[in-house]
């Protein structure tokens, strides 16, 4: 049963299949009936309200900027259009279109949009399998905006990204803006100068996550920094650790902490920059005797997950193999028996030869689809409650089909693209990650 189904069961309140939910031992709440509407309804409510927001799920109280991207309002004819005719309609234009375009489907989407992907993976993952298919005039990107960003900087300027709903931003990516982030830098260089120190590294190296805007992996780009992925943040920081004598890590503080953690950085020496308090809330002292400074933002998925869900897995199923993200804080991390990628989680369950139980920490969508994919294991959420990533649940099969449609006569609706200054130095910051090595 995928996500979504379940969800408008649930909304629903249909007892009987929610007994049997139960007996499975599957989740039979959600966090907001909302989401069992369309998502046109949540662009048309921004529309009236003048206000944009991240629609309901994991991200509902986040507060979006006035600068999101909104969504206009979606056809008529493809609101109300059942899943059995969006299906022909998807199909047949893709099998008008041919070659000419491609999809790319993020781990997290829903099923309903996951079948039609040509490539499956994270973000990075996505980016490059878009770079295989060269004769491919458009590449449709069912994930979030960050996403469509990366591909239209390593992707060729004759190829079109499209994005089939505007409104599937990232509420963690958007808690560092360009803005507050040159702030801070000027601060941190107020503070630390500009000087290399007698190893010749400078006093701070900028890391961004791949979950931020196209303008911060450009200022990392121009400052001397670097992209890194949750797969490989660690050789990313060393490799910052060999040029800087300390890191500004933005915008997922999690990743930094559990990542510098692991590699023996005391957490005293990880102070959290928060852009609305003077010198981030530290004081100067905290500040030069930092060797990672966190930025104060978060993915609202992964921090749902909480060691008490991890307890009472391992108290319902003895010897239970709990693997999560390291987007979930700390505590959660510590009491996993491992944290990895969304890559490094499907590899791991791929891996084991015997019949396993897994309690995985990551977005449901996902996890749902692994205990599909392997009915030999019990793989199940940690998170009892349905709570899908509010952005990537913006992307319906009726966008898809929309933009699909309006392809195969010659209009390219939803384009995403990233001005040629940024690209240039967003390009440098991610072939630096590429070019790091352990």
């Amino acid at each position: 049963m995928s996500v979504n189904t379940a969800i408008q069961l649930i909304t629903r309140e249909q007892a009987e299949n929610a007994a049997k939910s139960a007996a499975a031992g599957k989740a039979t709440a959600t966090c907001s009936p909302a989401l069992a509407k369309g998502p046109w309804e949540y662009d048309l409510a921004e529309a009236l309200a003048g206000v944009p927001a991240y629609g309901p799920g994991a991200s509902n109280a986040d507060v979006a900027p006035a600068a999101t991207p909104r969504q206009g309002q979606l056809p008529e004819e493809y609101k109300l259009a059942s899943h059995g005719e969006l299906d022909v309609r998807i199909r047949a234009a893709k099998e008008k279109l041919g070659s000419r375009a491609v999809i790319l489907g993020h781990f997290y989407q829903r099923d309903e949009v996951i079948q039609y992907a040509d490539f499956v993976g994270d973000s990075f993952q996505l980016a490059n399998a878009a770079l295989t298919r060269p004769d491919a005039e458009a590449i449709i990107f069912c994930g979030v905006h960050f996403m469509a960003e990366t591909a239209d900087i390593l992707s060729t300027p004759e190829q079109a990204v499209i994005l089939p709903n505007l409104a599937a931003g990232c509420s963690m990516a958007d808690m560092a803006d360009a803005d507050s982030v040159e702030e801070c830098w000027e601060q941190l260089e107020e503070i630390f100068g500009t000087e290399k120190d007698d190893a010749g590294r400078v006093p701070v190296i900028p890391v961004t996550y791949m979950n931020s805007s196209a303008a911060l992996k450009a200022f990392c780009g121009r400052n001397g920094g670097i992209v890194c992925t949750s797969s490989n943040a660690k050789v990313v920081l060393e490799w910052a650790f060999e040029r800087g004598q300390r890191v500004l890590f933005f915008p997922d503080q999690h990743l930094g902490r559990n990542t510098a953690k692991a590699m023996g950085v005391p957490l005293e020496q990880m102070p959290m920059w928060n852009p609305r308090k003077e010198l981030g809330g530290n004081d100067e002292q905290a500040l030069l005797d930092s060797r990672v400074i966190l930025w104060h933002g978060f993915c609202s998925v992964h921090k749902r997950f909480n060691v008490g869900q991890i307890e009472k897995a391992r108290a319902d199923f003895p010897g239970v193999n709990v693997i999560v993200h390291p987007e979930c804080p700390m505590e959660v991390v510590d009491a996993a028996d491992s944290a990895g990628s969304t890559d490094f989680i499907k590899k791991a369950i791929a891996a084991a030869t015997e019949p396993t139980t897994f309690a995985i920490g990551t977005e449901v969508n996902m996890v749902n689809r692994l205990a599909a994919e392997y009915p030999q294991h019990t793989i199940f959420c940690l998170d009892p409650v349905i709570c899908p990533c509010s952005t990537m649940y913006r992307i319906h099969p009726g966008y898809l089909a929309w933009v699909l449609e309006e392809l195969v006569e010659g209009r390219i609706v939803n384009r995403i693209t990233v001005a040629d200054n940024v690209q240039e130095s967003a390009r440098t910051a991610l072939e630096r990650m590429l070019a790091a090595r352990p």
